[in-house]
């Protein structure tokens, strides 16, 4: 047992985590005459640690995880997701949410075609809930930074938010209110051709470099925030406002991750460096959450698919989710960490 705790550590801190590679960059920085500790040197550190590893990660997650998505086109998708009904619809749904793509708006117009082809639109939405929140890539970069019962729990009730919500939109029975030109749409059953290995690989590495090129300005600019809130910003500062002794903690992180825009990737040097100043796990969490999920662009997006009503309520059922896990996260805080 010894031996296999042993293993998993190295496996999490060396080759998940890449602590060799912020030795090495630390080592460099000072090498060129700068302290580390120093909040110039902290700085340059974590940036170039935080950047170098995400995007590593990114490439090797999505080549996977595109290689996966080779096998669920949208018509592929439409055919297994109609094969099932009820709550268990809803589960298949969320479950294929998580090899999707990585933002939310890149989800909507898939959650459009799946609505068109005449899916129930609580199936529609458990999709949409889950695409962004949970999937395959988060798992492994939150194990990664977090470890790995903070990744599963965080993975599963994404999963139980987007069944839940997808189900309270099917009970009350929302469809006249989206938008008629979706409802009236007629889907077409195009053959799928077969794709042998190379098709796929090929395709898979594509994704790696289309993707790798939207989120890199997200992954930056997440980073430096992170490297700013790791080195310049007060501990006290951040304790006061999102640590324990404030109550509304949570509501403030999700609220706030509202406007932004950026996926998993881009949401977590900040998240890192928020937890690292004494943050609660699950007002770093929601604020992940509320990132990925709500940002502003993707309901403007939405919009377009669905009525006013609908959207709030999507966004009710949302937000009310994200509070509710960021408050359990912060009571088992202690024990997954």
């Amino acid at each position: 047992m010894q031996a296999l705790e042993t293993g998993w550590s190295f496996f999490q801190n060396e080759v998940l985590g890449m602590k060799w590679l912020n030795r090495l960059i630390g080592s460099v920085v000072e090498a060129s005459g700068l302290d580390p500790t120093c909040k110039v040197g902290g700085s340059i550190q974590f940036f170039f640690y935080d950047v170098i590893k995400i995007m590593v990660l990114l490439g090797v997650l999505i080549l996977i995880i595109s290689y996966i998505q080779s096998y669920f086109p949208p018509e592929r998708t439409k055919k297994i997701l109609g094969r099932f009904h009820g709550i268990g619809a809803n589960c298949i749904a969320a479950l294929l949410g998580t090899v999707t793509p990585f933002c939310s708006c890149s989800s909507i117009p898939l959650f459009i075609g799946f609505t068109s082809a005449g899916l129930p639109l609580g199936v529609t939405f458990s999709f949409l809930i889950s695409s962004p929140m949970v999937d395959l890539g988060s798992l492994v970069l939150l194990m990664s930074i977090f470890g790995w019962k903070v990744a599963i729990v965080y993975v599963v009730l994404g999963l139980v938010i987007a069944v839940i919500g997808g189900t309270l939109i099917e009970k009350l029975h929302l469809e006249t209110q989206v938008e008629e030109y979706i409802r009236n749409a007629r889907a077409i059953d195009l053959p799928q051709e077969e794709l042998h290995f190379k098709d796929r690989m090929q395709y898979a590495w594509e994704q790696v470099v289309s993707t790798a090129k939207k989120v890199a300005p997200y992954v930056l600019i997440g980073v430096g925030i992170g490297a700013i809130i790791h080195n310049w910003i007060p501990e006290e500062f951040i304790v006061k406002i999102l640590g324990t002794g404030n109550p509304f903690g949570v509501i403030i992180a999700t609220i706030a991750g509202v406007p932004m825009y950026a996926d998993i990737f881009g949401t977590i040097p900040i998240a890192e460096a928020l937890l690292a100043k004494g943050a609660q796990l699950g007002v770093v969490l929601s604020f992940m959450m509320g990132v990925t999920t709500l940002s502003l662009p993707s309901m403007i997006m939405l919009r377009k698919a669905v009525k006013p009503k609908l959207l709030g309520i999507f966004v009710a059922i949302c937000t009310v989710g994200i509070i509710i896990v960021g408050y359990f996260f912060n009571a088992i805080q202690n024990i997954i960490i």
